[in-house]
C-alpha cells in the first residue's frame, strides 16, 4: 500500500509540500491561527482551550502569547507551565516537544523542516523534517533560532539571539551564532 504524503511527512521521510492534504492542513491551521492570535487580552482559560484544539498536547498552565505562528500545530507538544512569549514561530513539519517549566523569549524560531541539498529534489518541492526536543526548565532567550534535529537538555540556557545548530547538554549555557557552550555550567539550586 502506498503511503500518503502526510504519512511520509509524519515519518520524517521526503514528502511533497504541494500535496492537497498537506495544503488543506496548512489552510486549516491558518484559520485556527487567526482565531488564536485574536485572543490577546482574553482569559487564560479561553486561550488554553484554543491551543488544545490544534496542538498535540498543552499542559496545565501553559501559555503561548499571541501572535504565534506554526505550520500545522498537531506536531507540537507543550508541557505543564511552559511560557512562550510574543511573536514565536514553530515550523512543525516534525515534532516540537517542550518540557515542563520551560520559558521561551519573544521572537524565538524553532525549525523542524529541512530542504534537501540536492537541487533536483528542491525543484521538485520535496521536504523532510527532523524533530526538536527541548527539556524541562530550559530558558531560551529572545530571538534565538533552534535548527532541525536539535535536542536541548533539562535546565539549559540558550542566550538571546543564539543560533542553535547542535544538541545542548542538560545544564549547559550556550551563546552565539553558532551557539557554543559558555565558560561555566548552570549552578543547580
Amino acid at each position: 500500500m502506498m503511503r500518503s504524503q502526510k504519512e511520509k511527512m509524519l515519518a520524517g521521510e521526503s514528502f511533497s509540500g504541494a500535496d492537497p492534504e498537506i495544503q488543506a492542513d496548512l489552510m486549516a491551521t491558518g484559520a485556527w491561527l487567526k482565531r488564536y492570535n485574536d485572543t490577546l487580552g482574553q482569559t487564560a482559560e479561553r486561550s488554553h482551550a484554543l491551543l488544545s484544539e490544534r496542538l498535540a498536547e498543552v499542559g496545565p498552565g501553559a501559555v503561548i502569547r499571541p501572535p504565534f505562528y506554526c505550520d500545522y500545530g498537531f506536531n507540537i507538544r507543550i508541557g505543564t507551565g511552559v511560557y512562550v512569549n510574543f511573536n514565536c514561530v514553530f515550523l512543525d513539519v516534525a515534532e516540537v516537544i517542550i518540557g515542563e517549566g520551560t520559558a521561551i523569549g519573544p521572537a524565538v524560531q524553532i525549525y523542524t523542516v529541512v530542504h534537501p541539498h540536492d537541487p533536483e529534489q528542491r525543484r521538485a518541492g520535496l521536504l523532510f523534517g527532523r524533530p526538536v526536543r527541548i527539556g524541562s526548565r530550559v530558558w531560551i532567550g529572545g530571538g534565538a533560532i533552534i535548527l532541525p534535529g536539535v535536542t536541548i537538555g533539562d535546565d539549559a540556557i540558550v542566550g538571546a539571539g543564539s543560533v542553535v545548530t547542535r544538541d545542548v547538554p542538560a545544564g549547559v549555557k550556550v551563546l552565539g551564532s553558532p551557539a557554543r557552550a559558555a565558560l561555566t555550567t548552570l549552578e543547580r539550586t
